[in-house]
């Protein structure tokens, strides 16, 4: 997925030269997802996983390759816009107070979809609209309300409302509990559990918080500037990690009765997306980054059952 940076297109508006500069958000990803799986995304900010969840819900196009589901495509491009092709796959955005217009009622919110697709009569949408937020524990006496008059855990109901609304076999979840309170968070979380084993949901969660992950997902795709560096497992990762990030991840995230000990961030920053290094873009960071690290870029290869990294460690040697 290839992204113009704002100032970019500015600069060309306004008539100034030079080649266009472009940046990969999501470069040579692949990744598939079984029917009743929830797979967790993983990674620092900007490293793409936000980009993966939209192009996997239709919101973006990937500038090559193709997203699929049950073998067709999930959007393609239209002119300026995208045109999504199946309703069956729906997102949930990070930021409730966002997502949601605050010009319409919740009870128009969570129907429009529905009604507009053919999925339930208008006639009877009150009555739907008030079943789907029963659902997902929201008080729906209050569903002719605006977004404005509940709290974010409140809104974020709302939000899940919608989207199961659809009917909908894929969820993309981007940061669903990231702008909530603890407490809250726990309760989405919750909901989230409940709504899968009731429903049988499909899902990719979206999160940097390894600790959400572990909780919610049955696989876990790491990603790193663009690339997915590994997969496995919820398990077998958490136990041992194959790449030198991936243990960097947990290295750095603070342990309950661990005792005394010296906080250990990742070295180094994420190199510009504007111009990632050669080879594997994490050689700059990784402690046992070798020669062949800095000049090929390795291959996603089986480390054990389930579970592949992409790391020369595992595929002949950094030599």
């Amino acid at each position: 997925m290839k992204e113009t940076t704002l100032g970019e297109r500015i600069a060309r508006a306004m008539g100034a030269g030079g080649p266009p500069e472009v940046v990969r958000a999501v470069s040579e990803v692949s990744l598939s997802i079984a029917k009743g799986e929830v797979v967790g995304l993983v990674g620092e900010s900007g490293c793409g996983k936000s980009t993966l969840g939209r192009m996997v819900a239709g919101i973006y196009v990937p500038s090559a390759g193709a997203i699929r589901f049950d073998g067709a495509p999930v959007a393609k491009p239209a002119g300026r816009r995208v045109e999504k092709l199946t309703t069956r796959v729906q997102m949930i955005h990070q930021d409730p107070f966002a997502s949601l217009n605050p010009r319409v009622r919740v009870v128009d919110t969570v129907a429009e979809g529905p009604v507009a697709h053919g999925i339930v009569g208008a006639k009877h949408s009150d009555d739907y609209v008030a079943d789907m937020l029963t659902r997902v524990g929201f008080d729906a006496a209050m569903r002719r309300r605006f977004p404005h008059q509940f709290s974010g855990g409140q809104r974020q109901r709302i939000a899940i409302a919608r989207a199961l609304a659809m009917k909908p076999d894929l969820l993309v979840l981007d940061e669903p509990v990231a702008s909530l309170d603890v407490s809250i968070q726990a309760q989405v979380l919750n909901l989230f559990q409940e709504l899968r084993r009731d429903l049988g949901l499909t899902a990719i969660f979206v999160s940097h918080d390894l600790g959400v992950v572990r909780h919610v997902s049955d696989r876990v795709a790491i990603m790193y500037l663009g690339r997915i560096v590994e997969v496995a497992p919820t398990r077998t990762l958490y136990a041992a990690p194959a790449h030198p990030y991936t243990k960097a991840l947990f290295e750095s995230v603070p342990k309950i009765g661990a005792g005394r000990g010296v906080f250990k961030p990742i070295a180094g920053e994420i190199p510009s997306p504007l111009a990632p290094p050669p080879g594997c873009h994490f050689h700059p960071r990784c402690p046992a980054a070798g020669p062949r690290c800095r000049r090929e870029a390795p291959r996603l290869v089986e480390t054990g059952p389930g579970q592949r990294a992409a790391c020369h460690l595992h595929d002949g040697g950094v030599a």
